[in-house]
């Protein structure tokens, strides 16, 4: 079932069922009452990330105290998104976009890689996962994304299951179309790994071609930043493997 985007939707972490109450945040409360001025008996569709999408109704047992009450299940919880995005921190505005471009497109796993030629700083990740919840809810997302500690990459290489192919953008690639590439890939765990804004080293890019689980594509003859660079690799991936065909 498709989500419906006439209600406002809302992310809650308490579990969700027929008669569930959810007590609203401060900052909840203020959206929905002071913000959009919704009212006693007004609808919101609330979720969690495990029990599905639930039609809840507001009360306001005091002026500043807020409940939800899930009456009916709008949509069942999804199988969770199976690809896992690993990328280089960007700065902080471009890493916002990148984060929730990457909710959107489908990333179920987001794995901060540290790369030689790193320029954003990671810092609380607690920031990558509001953003992470705001692009669920804004988008009909129903699965939350997992946020993983940042890694070296050579780290991460080091204990990578060979099951799970890596697929890299990689400038350097000699042919400028990845689709011949792409289809030539039969596994169906994938992972997709977007450089920093330098692009990787030249030593990387050796660790990353001597490892037969990674698969190195191109991105089409044009220079394109770190956050375009994803959005458009995430398309392709969903297009030619993923969950679009």
């Amino acid at each position: 079932m498709r989500a419906n985007f006439r209600m406002q939707r809302l992310f809650v972490e308490s579990p969700l069922h027929s008669g569930a109450k959810h007590e609203a945040t401060k900052e909840q409360f203020n959206y929905l009452v002071n913000v959009l001025r919704f009212s006693e008996g007004s609808s919101v569709l609330v979720f969690n990330g495990r029990d599905g999408e639930w039609r809840a109704e507001l009360s306001l047992p005091s002026r500043k105290h807020l409940v939800l009450t899930a009456s009916e299940q709008a949509r069942a919880q999804p199988a969770p998104a199976d690809l896992v995005y690993l990328f280089a921190p960007l700065k902080v505005g471009r890493l916002d976009y990148l984060v929730q471009k990457a909710v959107e497109m489908g990333a179920g796993v987001l794995q901060p890689v540290m790369t030689q030629h790193v320029q954003g700083k990671l810092g609380n990740l607690d920031r990558l996962r509001a953003n992470v919840i705001e692009a669920a809810e804004q988008c009909g997302v129903l699965g939350i994304p997992t946020v993983e500690p940042p890694r070296k990459l050579e780290d991460l290489l080091a204990d990578w299951p060979s099951e799970r192919r890596i697929i890299f953008c990689d400038e350097g690639n000699e042919s400028q179309n990845p689709l011949p590439i792409l289809n030539k890939i039969s596994e169906r765990r994938l992972a997709l790994l977007i450089g920093p804004e330098g692009g990787f080293s030249e030593a990387e890019r050796v660790l990353l071609r001597s490892l037969d689980y990674v698969t190195a594509i191109p991105l089409g003859p044009r220079i394109l930043r770190a956050d375009t660079a994803a959005v458009a690799a995430l398309a392709v991936i969903q297009a030619t493997l993923g969950d679009w065909r």
